[in-house]
C-alpha cells in the first residue's frame, strides 16, 4: 500500500540571516526569516510526508510558538518526520521537490540538497529529485520578497 502526499511552503527573504535551501548554506545577500532555519524546500517536503500518512503538518509538530525551533535545523527536523513516519509504520518512497526562487542560481547546489535530504529519509538518492525554477520575475517570488517550494512524495506502508 502507498499514499501520495503534497507540500507547499514560502518565506519571505531578508538580510542579516544565511540562506539554506535544501539543507545547503548557499551564498547570497538575502536569506529567508523564519522561526528555524527557514529551509523553504525541506519544509514542504516534511509537509507532503505528513500530510501523505495524515498527520497534519509541521506547525503541529513543530510549533514556531515553541523556544525549542528557534533557528533549528531543517534537515534534523526531517529525520524526525522520517522516525514519526517509521513508528506509524511508514517508509519514504519517493519525493520530487519543486523550488521557486528568482535568484540565486540554484543549479550547482542540486545535487547536494538530493544527498541532504535523502540521507534525512534513509532513502537512496534516486528516490529524491530536486528542481529549481523562476517565475520570470512575476509575483511575490519574482520580485525577490521572498521564496517558495512544492513537494510531493509516495510513502510505503510496511
Amino acid at each position: 500500500m502507498f499514499r501520495i502526499g503534497h507540500g507547499y511552503d514560502v518565506h519571505r527573504l531578508t538580510s542579516g540571516r544565511p540562506l539554506i535551501i535544501g539543507g545547503v548554506t548557499i551564498p547570497f545577500e538575502l536569506g529567508l526569516d523564519g522561526h528555524s532555519d527557514a529551509d523553504v524546500l525541506v519544509h514542504a517536503v516534511m509537509d507532503a510526508l505528513l500530510g501523505a500518512a495524515a498527520l497534519g503538518d509541521i506547525g503541529g509538530l513543530f510549533p514556531d510558538t515553541d523556544p525549542a525551533y528557534k533557528g533549528a535545523d531543517s534537515i534534523k527536523l526531517l529525520e524526525q518526520v522520517v522516525a514519526v513516519l517509521k513508528d506509524k509504520g511508514y517508509s519514504v518512497g519517493n519525493i520530487d521537490a519543486t523550488l521557486i526562487a528568482q535568484k540565486p542560481k540554484i543549479k550547482p547546489y542540486l545535487l547536494s540538497m538530493r544527498e541532504n535530504i535523502a540521507r534525512a529519509c534513509n532513502v537512496d538518492i534516486d528516490a529524491i529529485n530536486v528542481k529549481a525554477t523562476t517565475e520570470e520575475k512575476l509575483g511575490f517570488t519574482g520580485t525577490m520578497q521572498g521564496m517558495s517550494a512544492h513537494a510531493v512524495c509516495i510513502i510505503n506502508k510496511a
